[in-house]
């Protein structure tokens, strides 16, 4: 397979994701994929998306988790909304992330990620074992589909994160690596925080952000790869120094501005391009 070959997070129906029309004019040969609705999570759904990827000739890499009621308006309600760790919504959900297991299964994915949510720094705060023993039991059920589990970087430190890997002990359990997310929530310099969590990368995020004015209080501000504060040439070599050789799959969360979005992911395809030629030279 190509090195880094160019990604884009996609959806079927309402999601974050770009439509597949998007992927086909652009010519992207691999896509993540927000899954869908229930409703459409079934084998009769499975078969037609794949007979669409087919189609258009895009290989599928990852099905991501996203759940009802889930809100990043602002980092206080992402941390009470958002993923597995919030305690009212985390028996449903975790049985739904099941499901889209099982999804995941019937397309022939061995790759299902989430946002966990926030993981607590403190190791004696009650949710850092709650969070360990619901990761665990994902993982275990992805085992049995012979899938890996990544969780999508941005809500905690490069530190926290290591740390929690470890204690979960499960040896499906990799990372999503988003360095925009690093940024948006002021969780830490994306390039240092890649080093850290290197070993156990196995997808990779290509978004762009600038930092707040008061990192971690407020939230950083999205912007066109390229435009931001990450630095793509820097974040290509340094994901050529730990090993990664996969896909390089583009989010930009702008579904309310389809025209825009297109017109960005465009521009975003042609830089990282231009970026594997220059590095490759």
């Amino acid at each position: 397979m190509e090195k880094w070959p160019i990604g884009v997070f996609a959806s079927i129906d309402a999601g974050l994701g770009v439509k597949l029309s998007v992927v086909r004019e652009l010519g992207i040969p691999t896509i993540q994929l927000h899954a869908p609705s229930r409703q459409v999570r079934t084998p009769e759904g499975a078969r037609e998306f794949l007979d669409r990827l087919r189609e258009i000739d895009v290989r599928l890499t990852a099905v991501f988790g996203g759940f009802e009621g889930e809100s990043y308006a602002d980092i206080p309600t992402v941390e009470r909304t958002v993923g597995l760790i919030p305690r009212e919504t985390r028996a449903a959900r975790s049985a739904e992330m099941r499901e889209i297991a099982e999804f995941a299964k019937l397309l022939g994915v061995d790759v299902v990620a989430l946002h966990l949510g926030f993981v607590p720094r403190d190791t004696v705060d009650p949710l850092w074992n709650e969070a360990i023993k619901v990761t665990r039991e994902l993982c275990d059920h992805c085992r049995g589909n012979r899938q890996a589990l990544h969780l999508e970087t941005g809500q905690e430190d490069a530190d926290t994160l290591v740390r929690f890997i470890t204690a979960v002990e499960r040896d499906n359990l990799f990372v999503n690596f988003d360095p925009a997310n690093m940024i948006l929530y002021g969780s830490g310099e994306p390039i240092a925080a890649l080093r850290k969590v290197g070993r156990w990368v196995r997808s990779v995020h290509c978004k762009d952000a600038k930092w707040a004015a008061n990192p971690g209080k407020e939230w950083g501000q999205e912007v066109a790869l390229g435009d931001g504060d990450v630095g793509f040439e820097n974040y290509l070599r340094t994901l050529d120094e730990i090993g990664y050789t996969g896909p390089l799959t583009i989010e930009r969360e702008i579904p309310q501005d389809p025209t825009r979005q297109m017109v960005e992911i465009g521009r975003a395809v042609r830089l990282l391009n231009q970026l594997k030629a220059k590095l490759a030279g």
